[in-house]
């Protein structure tokens, strides 16, 4: 029975967590919208001065060396992880 309370509990938490998201993110877009209809020609020389910073921004480059590490530090994390395996083997059979 304290199971069914706990998923119950967590379901609820996982829907007002969503459902405070989606206030917020209701908001947000009203605000935006507002500032656009108040403000049409500053609202699009921000958004082409964001469109120039991301454009010039070496967003691609910055991923593929991300990427890069993290295959770089897979091969010693999985031999770390097979040795740990390896040991916890040979203390059960003990």
């Amino acid at each position: 029975m304290e199971s069914e309370e706990v998923t119950a509990a967590t379901g609820d938490f996982a829907e007002r967590g969503l459902r405070y998201t989606k206030e917020q993110w209701d908001e947000v877009k009203a605000q935006t919208e507002d500032f656009v209809r108040e403000n049409p020609s500053k609202a699009l020389l921000y958004g082409v001065a964001a469109g120039f910073l991301i454009d010039r921004l070496p967003v691609f480059r910055i991923l593929t060396l991300v990427l890069r590490l993290l295959l770089k530090a897979l091969k010693p994390a999985l031999l770390i992880y097979g040795a740990t395996r390896l040991y916890q083997m040979a203390k059960e059979e003990e």
